[in-house]
């Protein structure tokens, strides 16, 4: 882009304060990333070869693949932990502040919501509710909008989904009552 192009520069009203203190660095998030990865290696590595990891009459066992391949994801593992523990420590960024952190548990804790809700309200319902509280409660769009175009939206799932190609979705209380 030359000096001559006009930058177009958008506040944002609601963006996250630029001096928000850290709440974690981008070292630590590495180091714990690299020990859940490690667990999950190793238990994904004992059921295997509980399974079953080696030959037999037929070929491999059941096993024997995923087995060989959790060994590779231990050692990946172990490598990522011990150069990130002996990275210089220098210079270490911020993965997160408090105030970038409460904007994605906005987003987090209605759609965590959304999957728990939709075992018992099913995906219709617990759809047109996450979306207009979206709209109305993060996008400040009035309700009638939100509702609106949460109704549109579902409607057109459910003609997608139900009748055109009648795929199985999960039902609520709502949906029995219509007879689907």
């Amino acid at each position: 882009m030359s000096k001559s192009d006009i930058e177009i520069v958008v506040d944002d009203p609601t963006a996250p304060e630029p001096d928000s203190p850290a709440l974690t660095n981008v070292r630590t998030v590495e180091l714990f990333t690299m020990v859940l990865l490690f667990v999950m290696a190793v238990v994904l590595g004992y059921d295997n070869w509980r399974t079953g990891a080696s030959w037999d009459a037929t070929g491999p066992q059941a096993g024997y693949f995923p087995f060989y391949l959790s060994i590779i994801l231990v050692v990946a593992a172990l490598f990522g932990f011990l150069s990130v523990l002996f990275k210089s420590t220098e210079g270490i960024e911020t993965f997160v502040t408090r105030a970038q952190l409460r904007r994605v548990m906005q987003v987090f804790g209605p759609t965590l919501l959304f999957c728990l809700a939709m075992q018992w309200l099913g995906l219709y319902v617990a759809s047109f509710l996450l979306i207009a509280g979206f709209m109305a409660l993060i996008g400040k769009i009035a309700w009638w909008k939100s509702l609106l175009t949460a109704f549109i939206f579902v409607a057109i799932m459910f003609v997608t989904f139900d009748i055109a190609f009648d795929v199985i979705m999960p039902k609520g209380p709502l949906e029995a009552a219509f007879g689907r």
